[in-house]
């Protein structure tokens, strides 16, 4: 949830009526002489926002960004980093410097928005505490250091504060939590905050918006949380939070959203959640939740996003589930659910995506599951399913994801899939046999097909070529045989259909590899080419140096002959290069072992020679050995001759 885009227009709007409201008297000597102090500590306006706050002119008439009340005292100074102009054109911009202390003295501030300034540095003011009328504070998106002060507790009247995505550190005052009974919306996301959440956390009895997400919060939620009455919103993921989900919880009847994913929560979900009737959008996902899912889930009426992916959930699905109309997305994935899929998953007619991979699902699939017309992503994978084959009512569904990795399939694909709208397709690691159909070239909206660790056979059919939009191949671990080239000339359709990633290892494709694989237009844009254990010949070719964005190259035992070309150094974005156990001679390129992204390199098991380029990426002795005629660091030194 990203709460902390507080609304701008707000700002503007009562920057405007102040404006509006001209003041009777000048600018008050103290309000300007603070304002000016917070001029001079700004070390870079790049944007000149600060250019109209000059000492010759009225602070309350003439300076951009600053409101007066009739009196002549400040009331709002608005400076943003993000700024819109007449044609709703946004800039954005930013200034460098610190807080000044003199901000304090504004005693008539309400509006206080320095918020998206980027690298305003240094900590908030300990004397911010005396703007005792301020009713909303927006110093998000800078690098602000340091605590929460604690005299922030006078902000008796504030509604709005925004502290997020700054570098803040250490507890938070429960002191201050206690007095701000008058806020609406609280935003401290984004920064490096530690300790317990303040039980005095429930005295926020007017919050509809609390966004704690990205710290390093720890302890228990409070169960004092349950007194927030008027909470829309309530995010505390990705933080390191303990213990069990409070069953107070129940008690936010008005809550739409709850995000408390990526902590090191445990035990039960409460039953109590059943009391979260406006609920949208729900994510426990990332924890260590255990124990069954309540049936009470079924009454959450309005949920439309369920995500409770990586957890240690048990038990079976229960039925109710299918009495939540309004759900378009069910993320379960990577727990121990068991037992058949409900037949009440029928009622979902919003359902987009149903998600139940990496858990102990087993028996039947559900025929009456062809209903769901809406659905666009369907995920069983790993799953003991035993499907043996693919249900022909699948092809009634309109989905564009297919993952059936791991689900027992056996035999040949069926023919149905040639005339599927599929764009992404994974039947990996199941006893799929036979030929890659001809018919397979008529799958023109694949972009991601993933076949490995079958037993497919065969070369790769011609039509292959017709999937111009495919850019992930996976199809490493069959007996797949013949030449590369079908592949690497596949068509593309610009500006997609550019592979991105390639795993063809562990079959039996014959070489030479295509001398001119770089230039194809398929392969412009991977990144990842992965062709080990497989039954090459020849050298490695030139060409693989034209392909810029490669970042992973494997050829690891795939029987290259040849030197390591020169020309490889010319791929900059190589991290990752393998191509042990062949039979490579000649001398290692120095440019080639000097990438700047180089992370792993290995050559052992060849036939190199020659003294070892010096190089400052960190790669163990092992990566060269069994290279007779290679020396030099890390091997042993090279003889004198």
């Amino acid at each position: 949830m990203e709460i902390s885009g507080h609304t701008k227009t707000f700002s503007l709007l009562l920057l405007f009526i102040f404006s509006t409201l001209a003041p009777s008297k000048a600018c008050h000597p103290v309000d300007k002489e603070a304002l000016l102090d917070f001029k001079h500590k700004i070390t870079d306006d790049p944007s000149k926002l600060l250019l109209s706050w000059t000492v010759s002119s009225d602070c309350c008439t003439s300076w951009e960004g600053v409101a007066c009340d009739a009196s002549g005292r400040v009331v709002n100074v608005s400076r943003p980093g993000l700024v819109s102009d007449n044609n709703d054109f946004i800039e954005d911009t930013y200034m460098s410097g610190t807080l000044s202390p003199s901000l304090g003295n504004l005693s008539s501030l309400q509006l206080l928005d320095l918020s998206n300034l980027k690298d305003l540095k240094g900590p908030i003011p300990q004397e911010l505490g005396k703007l005792s009328k301020l009713t909303h504070l927006f110093l998000d998106t800078n690098k602000l250091t340091g605590s929460i002060p604690i005299t922030l507790r006078y902000f008796y009247q504030l509604k709005k504060i925004y502290l997020s995505d700054n570098f803040l550190s250490g507890i938070v005052p429960p002191s201050v939590m206690k007095s701000w009974t008058s806020v609406s919306e609280l935003g401290l996301s984004g920064n490096a905050l530690s300790g317990p959440i303040p039980p005095t956390i429930g005295k926020l009895v007017m919050v509809t918006k609390l966004d704690l997400h990205e710290n390093n919060f720890t302890g228990s939620i409070p169960t004092s949380i349950g007194n927030l009455k008027n909470l829309k919103y309530l995010d505390l993921s990705e933080n390191q939070i303990t213990g069990s989900i409070p069953q107070s919880i129940g008690g936010l009847a008005a809550l739409e959203l709850l995000y408390v994913n990526q902590n090191h929560l445990t035990g039960r979900i409460p039953s109590s959640i059943s009391g979260l009737g406006s609920m949208i959008f729900c994510r426990l996902s990332e924890n260590k939740l255990s124990g069954s899912l309540p049936p009470s889930i079924g009454l959450l009426s309005k949920v439309q996003r369920l995500i409770l992916e990586n957890n240690k959930l048990t038990g079976k699905l229960p039925p109710t589930v299918g009495r939540l109309t309004t759900l378009t997305d069910i993320f379960f994935s990577n727990n121990y659910f068991t037992g058949k899929i409900p037949s009440s998953f029928v009622n979902l007619l919003n359902l987009q995506t149903l998600d139940l991979s990496r858990n102990r699902l087993s028996g039947q699939l559900p025929p009456q599951l062809a209903k769901l017309k809406s659905l666009q992503a369907l995920d069983l994978s790993y799953n003991p399913l035993g499907l043996v084959r693919i249900p022909d009512w699948f092809q009634e569904l309109r989905v564009f994801q297919l993952m059936l990795a791991k689900t027992g399939i056996e035999g040949e694909l069926p023919h149905w899939l040639s005339s599927s709208s599929l764009s992404q397709l994974d039947l990996s690691s199941n006893a799929l046999t036979g030929k890659l159909p001809r018919w397979i070239g008529n799958m023109t909206r694949l972009s991601f097909l993933n076949l490995s660790n079958n037993g497919f056979h065969s070369s790769i059919p011609v039509e292959f070529k017709n999937l111009s939009l495919l850019m992930d191949l996976d199809i490493h671990s069959n007996k797949f045989s013949g030449r590369l080239n079908v592949i690497f000339s596949k068509e593309a359709q610009d500006p997609l259909g550019h592979f991105n990633s390639i795993d063809l290892s562990s079959n039996m494709f014959t070489g030479p590899v295509d001398d001119d694989i770089g230039e194809r237009p398929a392969m412009a844009s991977i990144r990842s080419l992965i062709l080990s254990d497989n039954k090459f010949r020849g050298p490695l070719p030139k060409s693989v140096g034209k392909l810029g964005e490669l970042q992973v190259l494997k050829l690891v035992n795939t029987g290259l002959s040849g030197t390591i070309p020169v020309e490889l150094g010319d791929a900059k974005e190589l991290s990752t290069i393998l191509l042990s156990k062949n039979k490579l001679t000649g001398a290692i390129p120095e440019i080639v072992l000097n990438l700047k992204e180089l992370k792993q390199f290995d050559v052992s098991s060849n036939k190199l020679r020659g003294r070892i380029p010096p190089h400052k990426a960190i790669i163990p002795a092992s990566a060269f050995k069994n290279n007779p005629g290679l020396c030099g660091p890390p091997l042993p030194p090279c003889k004198r001759i």
